[in-house]
């Protein structure tokens, strides 16, 4: 998954709309309490299961979408999730957030800010779970999705207040691991803040993956690369650059380590212009993912 570039009108909508949250919650502190968020905006969490079907079907009998009754429609929300293979949502009727009982506690944290992204956006309210077959495309959802991650990342960081405080560091998989203590939230959640954020005039990106030297133990099927996060200033000067190719060249430095820092080098990338230019990567594992940063030195 690649982290998108919004349009700069929608982003400082966005950004209008975090503002007002923070506002109301009298600017805090790091790390924020997201159950103030919950109050202040009235909303609740419930969890159903999406692996047994008597309790998703009780569970979904009692739910609104829209103005819809899903018990008159009832397979309008399982068919959402399904089709978007969804860990939770947002019922605007009820102000409810609803999470999958099968996704990890660590994960809750950055589910809530973005379906809380999706609550306060206007024009979000009459597109999600729809049964239309504009609001069902696969290209109408990830919009939608792609702009409540935007949402939760400032959130969750505070607005501009990472701006100014991360530039207080070195760029480095240091600073990652100190803000993300500072803020309560996990290291990918600051890796991909962290890029954006410091990346708009500097090249930076980040590579979330698989340890890589060590095989992965699992009975399912897992992605090499979860997440490939660029800054615009990467995206611009390295588009050719793919998460394969960084993930590449994590493996030409790391060791076996089974956590902690794996190595660091420095490596030339050409640039649009057939320009080599020296970026810094480093790679820390933390038992389950390989975050990798690259900064253009």
């Amino acid at each position: 998954m690649k982290n998108a570039f919004l349009r700069r009108h929608t982003a400082e909508d966005i950004d209008g709309q975090i503002a007002k949250i923070l506002r109301g919650l009298g600017n805090p502190e790091p790390p924020l309490r997201i159950e103030d968020v919950r109050e202040l905006l009235r909303l609740d969490t419930k969890f159903y299961s999406s692996t047994d079907s008597g309790i998703f079907r009780e569970t979904i009998s009692r739910m609104f979408v829209g103005a819809k009754q899903v018990i008159n429609r009832p397979s309008l929300l399982g068919d959402a999730l399904t089709k978007f293979q969804l860990k939770a949502l947002w019922l605007p009727d009820h102000k409810r957030i609803l999470i999958d009982n099968s996704v990890p506690k660590i994960k809750h944290r950055w589910i809530e800010a973005h379906e809380v992204t999706h609550s306060v956006l206007p024009w979000h309210r009459d597109c999600l779970f729809g049964d239309t077959e504009q609001t069902l495309t696969p290209s109408c959802h990830e919009k939608l999705e792609d702009e409540a991650n935007f949402g939760a990342g400032r959130l969750l960081f505070l607005g501009e207040r990472f701006l100014r405080e991360g530039a207080d560091f070195a760029i480095g998989l240091d600073a990652v691991k100190t803000l993300s203590k500072l803020y309560g939230n996990t290291l990918t959640s600051t890796l991909w803040r962290f890029v954006e954020c410091m990346g708009d005039e500097r090249p930076l990106v980040g590579l979330v993956s698989i340890h890589p030297h060590r095989p992965v133990q699992s009975a399912v099927a897992v992605p090499v690369c979860r997440y490939f996060i660029r800054s615009r200033a990467f995206d611009e000067q390295f588009p050719h650059v793919n998460e394969n190719d960084v993930f590449e060249i994590a493996k030409l430095y790391c060791g076996r380590q089974s956590g902690g820092p794996l190595g660091e080098a420095k490596i030339s990338l050409t640039n649009v212009r057939a320009e080599s230019c020296a970026f810094k990567f480093e790679t820390f594992y933390n038992g389950y993912d390989a975050l990798t940063l690259g900064a253009y030195s």
